[in-house]
Formats: C-alpha cells, structure tokens, sequence
C-alpha cells in the first residue's frame, strides 16, 4: 500500500471514528439535508455540523450543492463503495501490515554488512545455525559442486571457507563424497 492510500485509510477512520460523523452520514444515505436540519435532528449547533460535513466532505463521501441560500448536502454512496472496495477488502488491509522483521532477518542484519559480506560468524550456536542457513541458500538445489565451486560461493561472502564449508556439512545443510558437494533438503537441516 502506497503512503497515499494510506494516509486516505487513516483520514477515513479519523473522519469516522466520531459519533456525529457517522449520524450525519446514517441522515443523509436518506436523503440530502441542509445543515439547518441536521443540526436540529442531531442537536447540535450548526457551526459544529458544517464542522463535520467539511471534514466528510474533505473525504470526498459527502457532496453539496447550493438552493439559492441552502446548502444541501447528499451521501456520495459511490464515492464510499469505492473507498471501501479500495481500502477496506482483506487485501487491501493486509497491504498497511507492517512486514515484521523475523528473528532470523534481525539475527542476519547484525552478522552480514550492506555489500552480503559476513562480518563475523556469530558466536551464539542457534545465530550461527541462521548465518549458515542464510549462507546454503547460496547453492542451488539438485546442482553437484566441485570443492573450488563451493569455495568460491563461500569466498564471495567470508575468507574462511575451510571453515564456513564444514560448518555446513555439519549442520546437515550441504553433504560431500568423492570431493563433490551438494545442497540438502531445508527439512533436513539442524535446528539450533
């Protein structure tokens, strides 16, 4: 969701999270009032209905038009069936969820600089598992490698690829026979 759309969302709820709002809006999906007549019904003073009718109608659901001195003012049914189907359906709403940042996004922000390169292996057992885990995902799946291959990709990220290349191999993430690696299975990996 765009800053637009949301910035429209959240004037749509301020606008009608206030009780005289949403009357004024329940009055005139009726039919078109002037603020003369809301107020009256409401009982309220009529500088406090036009307050509200700018605010409806700033958000674009109430419309006016002028009867010589009158006013009248009429729901826009349509304006608030679009904005409704534009900002209110579950896709819609799912789009303002901020993305939360797992753990594991989090653990790899501490450990891996801005350019992918790895800092330092993390000392904590369970932080070490997301750094190699972020560090197989590098090889492709059903994809045979030679020792120099997998070097490489690890060399591209950390120095020690000695290091990384067993560390991999033990956590069950890459396997190795006759000097060829292969990536295993994530359901197999070890869970720190």
């Amino acid at each position: 969701m765009s800053e637009t759309q949301l910035e429209a969302l959240l004037a749509f709820f301020k606008a009608m999270s206030n009780e005289s709002r949403l009357r004024i809006v329940g009055l005139l999906a009726g039919r078109e009032r002037s603020v003369q007549e809301l107020a009256e019904l409401l009982g309220l003073k009529e500088p406090t209905v036009s307050h509200h009718l700018a605010a409806l109608k700033a958000l674009g659901v109430v419309s006016v038009r002028a009867e010589g001195v009158v006013r009248w003012h009429a729901l826009d049914a349509e304006a608030l069936a679009r904005m409704n189907r534009a900002l209110l359906e579950p896709a819609g709403m799912a789009a303002i969820t901020p993305k939360a940042e797992s753990w594991e996004a989090k653990v790899l922000s501490g450990f891996v600089d801005e350019a992918g390169k790895l800092k330092v292996m993390p000392a904590s057992r369970r932080k070490r598992a997301v750094v190699l885990a972020w560090l197989a995902r590098r090889f492709e799946e059903e994809r045979r490698y030679l020792e120099a291959e997998v070097n490489e990709i690890i060399q591209a990220v950390h120095w020690d690829s000695a290091t990384l290349r067993r560390e991999l191999i033990g956590h069950r993430m890459l396997a190795r026979e006759g000097g060829i690696y292969w990536r295993l299975p994530e359901d197999g990996w070890l869970k720190i």
